[in-house]
């Protein structure tokens, strides 16, 4: 390509950019006017849920739109706890936290990293979420955790979550998303059992989840 043809598919391409960019900036940021994810049914695949909250501070730094923060029950004594948190698309869809610098900052050692993949009915191929064992006292935290957006995108990692992020805003004039964590606390013999059950309670809660997204306008 000549110097000439190059510097004006270069113009080309910084005024569709420009344009592109003003476009946006008119459209003006939607606002969450229902954030629905409080109907969230307390039971979800044979456990009873509780609700809970975190201190003040926590929330604050969090700075979400909507947090969900749950223990979930089972007849079997099995005990895991839920975590959603919402960032509208005027916050920028997500959280500036993830489990990879919050455990550790709470005396957290991170001992396995890796993914699981989950299949829903809705995701016929499959999903895959961040699987984590966090150990403490000699008490392990088990967790799959992933971020979620657009209602029903699954989304492991903070680069992806930029792409659809940009999509969102460039198609839809919308990039809301949420973080969303599943964990449990058990002794070292119960990690591959825990990680079944996680597993399987992801699943059911995948399949509801997108019905109880919130509305922005």
């Amino acid at each position: 390509m000549s110097n000439n043809k190059f510097f004006l598919a270069t113009l080309v391409f910084l005024l569709l950019t420009a344009a592109m960019v003003l476009t946006i900036a008119r459209r003006g940021v939607p606002e969450v006017v229902k954030t629905n994810l409080e109907n969230l049914p307390l039971e979800i695949a044979g456990y009873q849920g509780v609700e809970d909250r975190f201190s003040q501070k926590v929330y604050d730094v969090l700075d979400a739109d909507m947090h969900l923060y749950r223990h979930y029950h089972s007849s079997d004594g099995t005990r895991l706890s839920f975590y959603l948190g919402y960032y509208g698309t005027a916050k920028g869809g997500r959280t500036g936290h993830n489990p990879y610098a919050c455990l550790p900052g709470a005396g957290w050692s991170i001992l396995q990293k890796d993914s699981v993949r989950i299949y829903p009915s809705s995701y016929p191929d499959g999903v895959d979420v961040n699987f984590v064992v966090a150990g403490k006292d000699g008490t392990n935290n088990v967790m799959l955790h992933w971020y979620q957006s657009a209602g029903s995108r699954i989304i492991t990692s903070g680069l992806q979550q930029n792409i659809e992020s940009f999509k969102g805003r460039v198609l839809y004039n919308r990039n809301d998303g949420a973080y969303v964590q599943v964990n449990a606390t058990v002794s070292d013999d119960e990690i591959p059992a825990t990680k079944e059950k996680l597993a399987e309670f992801v699943r059911n809660l995948m399949e509801i989840l997108p019905h109880y997204w919130p509305e922005e306008k």
